[in-house]
């Protein structure tokens, strides 16, 4: 860890547990349950395919060929059961211990630090607080290209003004954040779902494994 010169994060299942929003939404997702089970799989193609020049452009005509409507439709659908429909659930979702100390700590410790989301960043506000520490808060839907695409790492590097080497990035989905990080030349930090911190079983796939942010800010300071 000796050459980092920033360090990244995932917001979602990495700096809130999954759980907490899934417990919340229940009525609301079979509620929208019919909608919920298209644009899951409409998501799943996205995630494998290559930067789109027009990312919503797309996502919406995949999410209208499979429930059957327009485009513009589906783009209504998206905005108001997703981006702000969800948007609405995150300010009552309490955020994991020390993430305040972990941003302020990396901050004095000369860091540049960065956030890479697959839902838009300003979908949670100032982020429980910690926005005020970045230097950059990415998007990947902006970008065109959700994780584990190279090529969102790799802008998230340039826009940092580090070699994608220098940059650790933290997250908590396999596939997506660790192995994409990885092959887009970052080093990677996996935090531990509660089972592997039960029976303290780290994730061979990441440079990095730990159990809460007070541990991975001495592991990165050290």
């Amino acid at each position: 860890m000796k050459d980092l010169k920033a360090v990244a994060f995932d917001i979602d299942g990495t700096l809130y547990a999954n759980w907490r929003l899934n417990i919340k939404i229940i009525p609301y997702f079979f509620k929208n349950l019919p909608f919920f089970l298209e644009y899951s799989k409409v998501r799943k193609i996205l995630h494998r395919t290559a930067p789109l020049a027009d990312f919503y452009e797309y996502q919406a005509r995949l999410l209208a060929d499979r429930m059957h409507i327009t485009s513009e439709e589906a783009k209504t659908k998206i905005e108001n059961i997703i981006y702000k429909g969800l948007g609405r659930f995150f300010p009552k979702i309490k955020p994991y211990p020390y993430l305040e100390e972990l941003f302020s700590g990396l901050k004095a410790g000369g860091f540049k630090i960065g956030i890479l989301s697959d839902f838009p960043p300003s979908q949670k506000g100032d982020v429980w607080g910690l926005a005020k520490y970045c230097d950059v808060i990415l998007g990947s839907e902006s970008i065109g290209a959700l994780k584990p695409s190279i090529y969102a790492f790799g802008l998230l590097a340039k826009e940092l003004g580090v070699e994608a080497e220098s940059v650790l990035y933290v997250g908590n989905n396999i596939s997506a954040d660790i192995i994409g990080a990885h092959e887009a030349g970052m080093k990677t930090a996996y935090i531990l779902p509660f089972w592997r911190k039960l029976f303290n079983i780290h994730l061979k796939n990441a440079d990095i494994s730990f159990k809460n942010y007070r541990q991975l800010l001495k592991i990165v300071l050290n």
